[in-house]
């Protein structure tokens, strides 16, 4: 009979700094892989302490926690199948992003990150120190090779291992969604297994954590390149691997594999996983949020709904004698087709009590943009008041477009602790809305079908804090603001470039002027779910006081 191998892998969703609530979730699946008569448990990369920590690593107490956990957990899976984790390796001075691997009660091998990334949402250069390029370590006669999630990203780590005897190729991850980054991840991976002519475990960790979702979406390659298993993207879950030697090594059997949902549902999944996530590890179980009858505030709804029920929602109209009859019937349906409260708390009177404090300040003064923000703040201060009275989180509601220049109120509409919409362009909250329509998923607490009406979807924006107020009064068309948005923020072109691509270059300087003037606004912004690998914050990290402008 031929000889077998069998590897447990666990694509859980851990909780930064809960180093017992994690154990527990590495030991729970230590039994079921004891169960399932593996001879190894794998799990994600720094699974003990959650990912990412940031500088919480590097507090001496809590990484010193973190090293006791793993310490126990050896402990308490002695009898049974050996045992891979992530966690932090305090050693000799320095700190390293570690695997562990736990076998007989104690910590038999440890594998060094060699690789640090230092891009995009990773700064781990800041934190870690540079392991050196480990060798296979044994488990059960098999000889595996462990590079740390970034390790695989490049050819030496996996060229060093396999011509230092490994058979099996088994990296942990702590990976988190962007658009078509689980297309990336594969034909990287397959490229080492071409290199090293080595079957290939990639063990991704999924949940989220402040602004980034964990994405899961773990997989085996064969020699060859071939898939062999496919697990799902966002779902915990925890999948028994046989591998079975043959003449040309270690071949992985055929299991399940899980086909992907389009772009379109992963963005409005990460939104929903992200909020539903923030929400449970930061201890709220209720939201509320100002709806307005417009589209943002509406999907904002959809997504709070479909991630914590609509039981756990509170919805808010906030009118003033600029808005628009529509508006409130709007508001309402939205409400009504999601099945959550609505409350309608008039602003007015608030409005002009304020204006009667403050006229003997402003006599002589023409009334401008400063009128209007009193109302979107005055709004801020009842829904942050509800927030406390109530103990519901306030949800923000501003787009990526409308972030991207400032088109939102500081202390007003951008008051609240965490934004769904936040990396989602106007555009795609348009087809967002249309895709919620028309879609329902098992993942969704929401109802099934039309939640955000049409009216809602086709009435031009507008913020209704004057007269016959759009958005394009003050704003380029939206198709035409993102599409410049796209090129100056995600992509890093310069104004020649747009000019060259048949932008209008005046518009093009001002759209510019308006992202960086705006960037006191987003620095004191709720954090939001990343979706396009250039989101606001760790991803794209701006001075605000800056003089240069692009000439070109």
């Amino acid at each position: 009979m031929a000889a077998k191998f069998r590897l447990t892998l666990a694509q859980l969703n851990p909780t930064v700094g809960d180093l017992a609530g994690n154990m527990a979730k590495a030991h729970e699946t230590f039994l079921m892989a004891r169960g399932a008569e593996a001879q190894m448990l794998c799990l994600p990369e720094m699974f003990i302490s959650g990912y990412q920590t940031q500088d919480l690593v590097l507090k001496p107490a809590f990484c010193a926690d973190a090293m006791a956990h793993i310490d126990a957990l050896a402990k308490l899976c002695a009898d049974g199948p050996s045992v891979g984790i992530g966690g932090p390796l305090a050693e000799d001075g320095k700190l390293y992003n570690a695997y562990f691997i736990l076998k007989n009660g104690e910590i038999n091998s440890v594998v060094r990150k060699h690789h640090l990334p230092n891009a995009h949402v990773f700064d781990e250069r800041r934190l870690f120190d540079e392991g050196p390029i480990s060798g296979p370590y044994n488990v059960a006669g098999v000889r595996i090779g462990t590079p740390i999630c970034e390790d695989a990203w490049f050819e030496d780590v996996c060229e060093a291992l396999q011509e230092s005897g490994a058979e099996i190729i088994m990296v942990p991850n702590g990976s988190p969604y962007a658009r078509e980054k689980l297309e990336r991840r594969v034909h990287l991976m397959v490229e080492r297994v071409i290199e090293t002519g080595l079957p290939l475990v990639y063990l991704n960790m999924v949940g989220g954590q402040d602004d980034q979702v964990f994405d899961g979406g773990s997989f085996v390659l064969n020699p060859g390149g071939a898939l062999a298993v496919q697990m799902p993207i966002f779902d915990e879950d925890v999948v028994h691997v046989d591998f079975v030697k043959t003449e040309q090594g270690w071949q992985a059997e055929a299991g399940k594999l899980t086909e992907f949902p389009d772009i379109w549902e992963q963005d409005y999944r990460v939104m929903v996983e992200a909020l539903r996530d923030y929400m449970r590890k930061t201890g709220f179980q209720k939201v509320l949020l100002g709806l307005s009858g417009g589209i943002d505030s509406a999907l904002v709804a959809a997504i709070a709904v479909d991630a914590l029920g609509a039981e756990n929602v509170r919805c808010v109209m906030l009118p003033s004698e600029y808005t628009s009859p529509s508006s409130l019937t709007d508001a309402r349906l939205v409400a009504e087709a999601l099945g959550c409260r609505l409350d309608t708390v008039p602003i007015e009177a608030g409005r002009v009590a304020i204006s009667a404090t403050l006229g003997p300040l402003f006599e002589g003064y023409k009334t401008d943009i400063t009128e209007e923000n009193i109302q979107s703040r005055l709004r801020g201060l009842l829904l942050m008041a509800m927030s406390n009275k109530f103990g519901e989180m306030l949800l923000t509601t501003g787009n990526k477009s409308e972030v991207a220049v400032g088109y939102a109120t500081i202390y007003g509409d951008m008051a609240g602790g965490f934004n769904p919409i936040k990396d989602l362009y106007k555009m795609r909250v348009f087809e967002t809305c249309r895709w919620r329509n028309a879609h329902h998923r098992d993942w969704m607490k929401g109802p099934k079908g039309q939640v955000i009406a049409p009216a809602i979807i086709d009435k031009p924006p507008s913020a209704e804090l004057r007269d016959n107020q759009k958005d394009q009064d003050s704003l380029p068309p939206y198709e035409v603001l993102d599409a410049i948005l796209e090129r100056l923020i995600d992509e890093d072109q310069s104004v020649a470039e747009l000019v060259a691509a048949g932008f209008d270059r005046a518009v093009v300087k001002r759209v510019e002027q308006l992202i960086y003037i705006s960037e006191y606004k987003r620095f004191q912004s709720a954090p939001g779910p990343r979706t396009s690998g250039a989101a606001f914050w760790l991803d794209r990290r701006y001075p605000i006081a800056n003089g240069w402008r692009d000439e070109s």
